[in-house]
């Protein structure tokens, strides 16, 4: 990605030898600008959107966590919820083993 913008920032005409042949400074600026523009563009479809779309679906997963689901937590560990009190809930990770994790640190809920 990064040879990419230093390949288009080297073609552009500001960073070029100059003002080609029968172009004025002014315009070789705008030509500049359109390609930044293009570049920012480009990056939020490529990496912003979709991060953002993947947060919006792990927190509509979060909220639809109920009693009984079966969840992976960030730290790895598999359990069933058991408790679920505002923002933490109690894991049952093994028979009489219960432990309380915040609903942030809920990774994937299992099929």
């Amino acid at each position: 990605m990064l040879k990419l913008l230093l390949f288009v920032l080297a073609s552009t005409p500001m960073f070029a030898m100059g003002p080609a042949q029968g172009q004025d400074a002014g315009s070789s600026m705008i030509s500049t600008f359109v390609m930044f523009g293009a570049i920012i563009l480009i990056m939020y479809f490529l990496m912003i959107r979709p991060q953002q779309k993947r947060q919006k679906e792990h927190q509509n997963m979060l909220n639809s966590l109920k009693k009984g689901d079966k969840i992976v937590t960030s730290a790895g560990i598999h359990g069933t919820i058991k408790e679920i009190d505002g923002n933490v809930m109690t894991i049952q990770i093994a028979e009489n083993v219960a432990i309380k994790f915040e609903k942030s640190a809920i990774v994937s809920k299992e099929a």
